[in-house]
């Protein structure tokens, strides 16, 4: 099938390939709300282009960089978890490709005392919007409005996206959170709970109603320490596999190649690596923030059945296999995890996570998704959860998600972010995907792009989300 033509095409990615970088100068700002005589190697801009700063109402900072010959698309960026700080790209390269390119790009701190800023951050990225364009007569009235977002950022741009309807035309959701804060958070605790029960015997591992970050990072490096530990007997490593099956760990962590299909060892290996070093240290660090915002404990596991939420797990033969091979009865620490399982949630603080930070699926424009295919922190079944709840929504046919073959979270060039906007402009612009998003076009649009090496895109179906407490068999 031939795509459409655009119907509306300005100095979009396909136009602009190869566009020459262009030198480091100092910008002065002619609106209001710009910061004056800044260099722009400090605000993140290329000559040709003027950086912008301004607060909101509720304290929010943001910060705009609009290039002198802006294309006529502005794009809204929304930051990943971390320090409320106003960013309006992923990096200084990816922001550099696209204001040589003509696009303009705005972005908000976020307000509020959390670093999980759910409970404000679309009420802000739009109020954002809403401030850039009266403020900088430039991108008053943009021919196009792009949304685009990493990681808890990937979910905030998808809940835009969902309310979106007259102010955006489309959303490029990257790393994200798709399946949601509540089930995000559910099923990492389900991994924590297993390497506690079963390879923590007689430690006291805290897992959630953290009081501080430094309590909550304790939790994480000890329970990382535990699985180092587990890896020096066969037991510990099957056991550490269950673990991260439950946890929706990739079995590729570092390397050039991921491990072939049945080389379960070396995949156990992967996942403990990934554990110890990023996924374990990482989220349960983050959750003393995450109980913060929202009052009180996102997780339980009361009334779950851990051998049919093991059981949609592509990782069960490995399980299985390590299993054996250990001499252990997997049955047996199954039932041992549904029989002590008493984690519980304050009813009040999940009833603020779903109306704050879980997609509804409801998609009135375009979302295209970018995901590695082996990310320990948001796995990649995370994708798959969320087409499910798009496809209960009824707006199957405005999602597309692509993925590029690789490890790391959010490890994408800046060819990879010029090649998915490239096609979502192209759905934006015609109505219809078309191949815009076959692998084989994007990896074509990519090189295309002269921005150096990327990881390659690839055709892939994420598995399914294990822990996913909205489907039979699990609470």
């Amino acid at each position: 099938m031939t795509p459409t033509p655009p119907i509306r095409r300005t100095r979009t990615v396909a136009a602009a390939l190869g566009c020459c970088a262009a030198l480091t100068v100092t910008a002065a700002c002619d609106g209001a709300g710009g910061t004056e005589g800044r260099s722009a190697v400090d605000a993140g801009a290329t000559a040709h282009a003027k950086h912008y700063t301004g607060e909101l109402a509720d304290g929010a900072q943001w910060v705009a960089d609009v290039p002198d010959d802006f294309n006529g698309t502005l794009m809204l960026f929304s930051h990943g978890y971390g320090p409320l700080k106003a960013a309006n790209a992923p990096n200084a390269k990816t922001r550099e490709a696209l204001l040589e390119r003509g696009y303009a790009l705005v972005g908000s701190s976020y307000s509020g005392s959390s670093r999980w800023a759910l409970n404000v951050a679309v009420k802000d990225q739009f109020a954002t919007l809403d401030a850039v364009k009266k403020k900088v007569g430039k991108v008053g009235d943009p021919e196009r409005t792009i949304a685009w977002g990493e990681s808890m950022g990937g979910l905030i741009n998808s809940l835009i996206a969902q309310h979106g309807e007259g102010r955006i035309d489309g959303a490029l959701s990257a790393c994200g959170i798709l399946a949601g804060g509540v089930d995000f958070n559910n099923y990492q605790v389900d991994g924590d709970y297993a390497v506690a029960q079963l390879l923590a015997a007689g430690e006291e591992i805290k897992l959630t109603g953290f009081t501080s970050d430094k309590e909550a990072a304790a939790s994480g490096e000890a329970l990382a320490r535990v699985v180092q530990r587990a890896q020096s007997t066969s037991q510990g490593r099957a056991r550490t596999a269950l673990a991260a099956a439950l946890r929706n760990q990739p079995n590729w962590f570092s390397g050039k190649q991921p491990p072939t299909a049945h080389d379960y060892g070396a995949r156990e290996k992967q996942q403990a690596e990934g554990l110890i070093k990023a996924s374990l240290p990482f989220t349960l660090g983050a959750r003393y923030q995450v109980e913060k915002a929202e009052g009180g404990r996102i997780s339980s596991n009361v009334g779950v059945d851990y051998a049919r939420l093991l059981s949609y797990s592509s990782d069960l033969p490995q399980v299985r296999a390590l299993y054996k091979k250990a001499g252990l009865d997997l049955d047996e620490d199954l039932r041992k995890l549904t029989r002590d399982a008493r984690i519980e949630a304050d009813p009040d603080a999940v009833r603020r996570m779903r109306r704050t930070a879980v997609p509804s699926g409801h998609l009135p424009v375009p979302n295209l998704t970018l995901h590695t295919t082996d990310d320990p922190l948001n796995p990649a079944p995370q994708e798959s959860e969320y087409a499910r709840t798009v496809r209960g929504a009824g707006d199957r046919g405005m999602l597309r998600q692509t993925y590029v073959q690789g490890t790391g979270h959010c490890t994408f060039e800046p060819a990879n972010w010029l090649a998915a906007l490239n096609a979502l402009e192209h759905r934006v612009d015609s109505g219809s995907w078309g191949t815009a998003t076959e692998p084989r076009k994007l990896n074509d649009v990519a090189k295309g792009t002269g921005e150096g090496g990327f990881p390659p895109f690839i055709r892939y179906t994420a598995p399914e989300l294990v822990g996913a407490r909205g489907r039979a068999g699990a609470r």
